[in-house]
């Protein structure tokens, strides 16, 4: 048996005439955190909706815990352990810190039904609130979430994300818009994630953050797989420094390549 979470076979993704997934297949380890990276318009945006069931596939396979899903609901993706936070900030700004939380919780529900009675409401309250301590967030629980710091909101949205219990989460772009030192500190976050065995699939600009945080990576480039293995020998990848430097650039890596632009 596969030790893989996560399985893409042969995946192609078309919009009428443009292919924007051509053939991709890769595996995210079970337990790891996975980098997928490549030159804007590389496709990794559609690979992330295709994962969680905002696309369907035009061919191919992907299989989660050994499972074809392909033709599964979003939804129900996430109640098989797969949860997605967003470049963008999709939390409510005007409610709560935990009311946040507790709608990321809706997943694991029937509905909503099962969360507004007053037992089921402080059941579910005290779990977001526990989260929110277990990952060192128990000093806003009661904060409206638009007048927090951008950094804390990011945050809360990973740990929205959470909230649905998910064995695989999807991060894209966490570092968006974020300092050097509340991207220090989001990784310092992500791999207390990571501890708890959640495994992570990262897309991500921010090459600092790609070394430091994911032990695995795979580029893409115009919708085709180039590289996947060890983060650290990504940047000696030929085919890697084709990609964002152009050919003839093989030769002679600069430091910090791909600095900008995965």
């Amino acid at each position: 048996m596969s030790d893989a979470i996560l399985e893409l076979e042969n995946v192609t993704m078309r919009f009428g005439g443009l292919t924007v997934i051509n053939d991709v297949s890769f595996q995210v380890p079970r337990g790891g955190r996975t980098a997928l990276i490549g030159p804007n318009g590389a496709g990794k945006t559609t690979i992330f909706n295709v994962v969680s069931g905002v696309y369907r596939q035009t061919d191919g396979v992907v299989r989660l815990n050994g499972a074809e899903i392909s033709a599964v609901p979003s939804r129900r993706r996430i109640r098989l352990g797969m949860a997605r936070s967003f470049q963008n900030i999709r939390l409510m700004p005007h409610l709560s810190v935990v009311e946040n939380v507790m709608l990321g919780q809706q997943a694991r529900t029937r509905g909503v039904l099962d969360m507004i009675t007053p037992l089921a409401r402080s059941s579910w309250q005290r779990e977001a609130e526990r989260l929110l301590d277990e990952m060192g967030l128990d000093s806003y629980p009661g904060e409206v979430v638009a007048t927090l710091p951008y950094g804390i909101r990011k945050k809360i949205e990973v740990v929205r994300a959470l909230a649905a219990r998910p064995k695989l989460l999807l991060l894209d772009e966490p570092a968006a818009g974020l300092n050097p030192s509340e991207t220090a500190n989001l990784r310092d976050f992500l791999m207390g994630i990571s501890a708890r065995g959640v495994t992570l699939l990262v897309v991500e600009h921010d090459m600092g953050l790609v070394r430091s945080l994911c032990d695995h990576a795979v580029v893409l480039n115009f919708g085709s797989k180039i590289y996947d293995g060890p983060t650290a020998q990504v940047h000696d990848d030929p085919q890697v420094l084709e990609a964002y430097l152009g050919p003839g650039h093989a030769a002679s890596k600069p430091h910090g390549v791909a600095g900008d632009a995965a």
